[in-house]
């Protein structure tokens, strides 16, 4: 509560100037990164390699996020201004934070069940990255499942709240759709390159567990 409070008082301010906004877009992308580096690495931003591990994950995350932000501004779907870069950023850096930890911990722990699998091809001549794909790629699209999951079931299960949002605000209910279609599209498409960016820095051995 106390934490909504405080980013709900900052926001009045920063709202008002696209710089920024866009600082604070940078502020969520770091958080995000730090948060999601110890829930796939294990290591915290103080420990040994955390920040290292931290870096290494901005970029799955900001792969996934940013290039939807700057898409939907370029398009004139969504304005330059600070009420709605805030948001949208926020949704897509949060989706594509939670893609990114849940198939980074969903690799590991397939790396570690199936480490013969992976030396077995090594010795049939796979480069190792080819090995690890070869072991990790269903998992990597497992994670994919609850993005799938609630693209399909929107409107029948949950109303979203970006759909909400709209309506509260005196939108009508096609607005309030057009609206919640756009951010599922842009968090799948989001979750989608996080996804692959984390499996192929998985593979390169560019992340590791401690």
């Amino acid at each position: 509560m106390l934490q909504l409070a405080a980013v709900s008082a900052v926001l009045v301010a920063v709202v008002r100037s696209l710089w920024l906004s866009a600082v604070f877009v940078l502020v969520m992308l770091t958080v995000a990164a730090v948060t999601s580096a110890r829930r796939v690495t294990g290591t915290r931003l103080r420990s040994p390699g955390g920040t290292s591990s931290a870096v290494t994950i901005v970029l799955p995350i900001s792969a996934g996020a940013l290039p939807v932000v700057g898409l939907v501004v370029a398009t004139g779907t969504v304005p330059l201004a600070g009420e709605a870069l805030i948001p949208i950023g926020g949704i897509l850096i949060g989706g594509a934070m939670t893609a990114t930890s849940l198939a980074g911990r969903r690799l590991f722990d397939e790396l570690q069940q199936r480490r013969g699998e992976v030396e077995a091809a090594l010795a049939l001549g796979f480069l190792p990255r080819d090995a690890v794909l070869e072991v990790v790629r269903p998992a990597a699209a497992t994670a994919l499942v609850p993005a799938l999951d609630q693209t399909r079931t929107v409107g029948l299960v949950t109303l979203p709240g970006a759909y909400v949002g709209v309506l509260l605000g005196g939108g009508s209910a096609v607005q309030a759709g057009a609206a919640q279609l756009l951010v599922l599209v842009g968090l799948l498409l989001a979750e989608i390159v996080a996804i692959w960016v984390v499996t192929e820095q998985v593979a390169r051995g560019h992340l590791h567990r401690l």
